[in-house]
Parts: structure tokens; C-alpha cells; sequence
């Protein structure tokens, strides 16, 4: 009883955190520059990560400039995550556009949307990445397309590191894990199957020391690159980290 007095209340702030961003959103972002709304999407993030019930370790540094950040897919907790350790655009599947709330916090972020199931979609998708790293932003993608349970890395689809390759922005890897209070790999974090969105959201503020790790891997230069060498390259660096278990050294 006690831990699902505990869940509730984690939601009930989590709820009213959601509602301040909104409210950032419609009234603060107009009177912001760039820098500044990626900025408080930063703080928004951490704060909510912490509402949650998470934890955060992160390890490495983002490289300076326009910069693709390509990154292993576990849950709606990775976009979170990631702007925690460093603001960035997402590039994300269209329906997360129509999630209550949520939906409309990740587009106010500057998230670019594609829609996987139609392949012209994925051509139009990078040249906005494109024209996003010409603008010297950063970007990340999950290139698995889909979620996984965190234990290793599913096939990449290669087509938006063309963005990089046009513009000749590094690519770095970044690796996602979820642990548990035991350090194990967490079964809260994944948002995988025929969960819905409301019962992955109430399985995380139910778990108890849970953490999230993000670990920045070296950036790679990507001039003359082939995007499918590239992509398999990038996947082996991300999955052989994984396969490590502890993506963070305890000491860090």
C-alpha cells in the first residue's frame, strides 16, 4: 500500500509538471531564442526524470557543433534522458505526435516526425535534419525505428545518417540503459509490446532505484562515409557496450 501511496504521488506531481511545461510552452517559448527554449528543455527534462523516481549517470561529452547523435532505443524515458545530459532535437515516429500532452511537449521541444511506414516520408525527414545541422543544432535519432527490451540492439535503418554525410556533421553514439536498485537491467524502464503508454508510465513511478545511464561514445567523422557501412559500424559500437552490462563503471 505504502509503495502505491508513493507511485500516486509521484504521478500527481509528474501530471503537474507536464501541465507547467505546456504552459512554458504556449506562453514562454514565443519570447525565446533557440538557445534559451533548448535550455529550459533541458531543466524540464532533468526535473521530470527526477519526478519519475529516476536517477541519472552519464558519461562523455557531446562533441562541440553540429553534431547527429544516433542512440539505442529502450522507452519514452530515453528522450528524457538524453535532454537531461544535453538538450538536443529528436527525430521521432509520427504517432508519439498524438499522445495526450506528451505528444505536444515533444513537438514544442523542436522534435521533427516521420512517418515510418511510408518510405518517401524518411527523404523528407533528412533533408530537415539537414538543414538542422547546416544550422549548427544537434540532432538525435533512435535508428532501430522501435523500441527493445535493453539487452542489445536491434538492425538500424540507415537513411537519415545521409543528414550527416551531406553536411559532413560527426555522428556520435550515445548508449541508453535503464538498472534497477540491484544494478540489473530494469524491466520498469522498456516500453516495448502491446504496453500501453499509461500502464509503462505507471510501471516506472511504481519501481524504486531506478536509474538511467547515458553514455557518450567518441564521435566519428562521416566524410566519403557509405551510410550502411556507417550504420552497421555505429550499431556494433553501441550493442558491444551493451553487451558489457554495466554501460558506466561503478566508480564514475
Amino acid at each position: 500500500m505504502l509503495r502505491r501511496l508513493r507511485a500516486g504521488w509521484r504521478l500527481l506531481r509528474v501530471v503537474v509538471h507536464g501541465l507547467h511545461g505546456a504552459l512554458i510552452c504556449a506562453l514562454v517559448f514565443p519570447r525565446l531564442d533557440t538557445a534559451a527554449r533548448m535550455q529550459r528543455v533541458g531543466w524540464w527534462s532533468a526535473k521530470m526524470l527526477r519526478l519519475l523516481g529516476l536517477g541519472l549517470r552519464h558519461q562523455g561529452r557531446l562533441h562541440p557543433g553540429p553534431l547527429l547523435v544516433v542512440a539505442n532505443h529502450v522507452s519514452w524515458l530515453d528522450i528524457l534522458a538524453l535532454n537531461a545530459v544535453h538538450p538536443v532535437r529528436f527525430v521521432s515516429k509520427a504517432d508519439v505526435r498524438h499522445w495526450p500532452l506528451l505528444g505536444w511537449l515533444v513537438a514544442c521541444g523542436g522534435t521533427l516526425f516521420i512517418e515510418r511506414e511510408r518510405k518517401r516520408d524518411a527523404l523528407r525527414v533528412v533533408h530537415q535534419v539537414a538543414e538542422a545541422l547546416r544550422g549548427g543544432e544537434i540532432v538525435a535519432v533512435f535508428p532501430e525505428g522501435t523500441t527493445s527490451e535493453g539487452h542489445g540492439v536491434l538492425p538500424f535503418h540507415a537513411n537519415l545518417l545521409q543528414a550527416a554525410i551531406a553536411t559532413e556533421a560527426p555522428v556520435q553514439p550515445a548508449v541508453l540503459r535503464y538498472r534497477d536498485a540491484g544494478g540489473a537491467l530494469s524491466n520498469a524502464a522498456p516500453y516495448v509490446g502491446d504496453t500501453s503508454l499509461a500502464e509503462s508510465i505507471w510501471s516506472v513511478v511504481m519501481a524504486e532505484g531506478l536509474e538511467a545511464q547515458v553514455r557518450l561514445e567518441p564521435a566519428l567523422g562521416v566524410r566519403h562515409a557509405d551510410r550502411r557501412a556507417l550504420s552497421d559500424h555505429l550499431r556494433e559500437i553501441i550493442a558491444a557496450r551493451l553487451a558489457l552490462g554495466e554501460i558506466i563503471s561503478p566508480e564514475s
